[in-house]
């Protein structure tokens, strides 16, 4: 192999370490060993990771433009909102201050700016411009000070084991104002359905990457709840049609 070829395949190697570990890419590209099962599993995971991160990127933003198109948060519980945008900055605080693969908690990132993106402006559009500020600013210092190392990781173990019943409050604060009104109001559909998909393949890499009973119990409470509020939204379909008519 000569320089040319060999400064080529360091570049790819250290390209494809992103998605395959050390010893996988050794399997694959050297041994040419296809069928070992955990290195199999390890990748499927890491792509399954990385694909929810690209995803997360705009999986909001349908929402979003809803609000900002109507000009208006109605049926957006905000309680719901913060519940939820709690529970994700816990899991993302506690994952970046672990270590832990970024391909398993990058979405929370994504997320996180989305889903304060959405109270600030449930709250704009709700009259509230102070308010808005104010929680933006808030939740900018409360970022600062979980992933800072400024908060010490027994207590961010114990804030993710508290992400449960946040998760599920969340979900259930909004299922109950849907239930209420009789329609989703100004939620997503598009928005909804890839939460779902995302939370329920978040257990399999949860699992693969990050071995943590609490992470990966969060996120089967977390797709359990996303299910009924996607159960909600096709059962009031036509509900939100109407509505929408008239």
């Amino acid at each position: 192999m000569n320089h040319s070829t060999s400064s080529m395949f360091d570049l790819f190697r250290k390209a494809a370490l992103l998605i395959f570990t050390p010893g996988c890419f050794d399997n694959y590209f050297i041994e040419f060993n296809y069928l070992d099962g955990p290195c199999f599993s390890s990748t499927l995971s890491k792509c399954l990771g990385l694909g929810i991160i690209l995803g997360s990127i705009t999986v909001k933003l349908p929402q979003i433009l809803k609000i900002i198109k109507n000009r208006s948060g109605e049926g957006i519980n905000l309680y719901s909102v913060s519940l939820d945008l709690t529970a994700i900055t816990i899991y993302m605080s506690y994952s970046f201050i672990k270590g832990f693969p970024f391909s398993s908690w990058g979405d929370a990132g994504f997320l996180a700016i989305q889903t304060v993106a959405i109270g600030v402006l449930v709250l704009l559009y709700g009259n509230s411009v102070a308010l808005s500020l104010l929680y933006l600013t808030g939740y900018l210092i409360i970022c600062f000070t979980m992933m800072s190392g400024l908060t010490p990781i027994h207590i961010l173990w114990t804030l993710q084991t508290c992400n449960i019943p946040i998760v599920v409050a969340g979900k259930l604060v909004q299922a109950w104002t849907n239930y209420k009104n009789g329609h989703t109001g100004q939620l997503s559909g598009i928005t909804l359905f890839m939460l779902f998909a995302g939370s329920a393949a978040r257990i399999f890499t949860s699992i693969q990457e990050t071995g943590d009973s609490v992470v990966i119990l969060t996120y089967i409470a977390s797709t359990l709840s996303n299910g009924v509020l996607v159960f909600q939204l096709l059962y009031y379909w036509n509900a939100d049609i109407k509505k929408k008519t008239e």
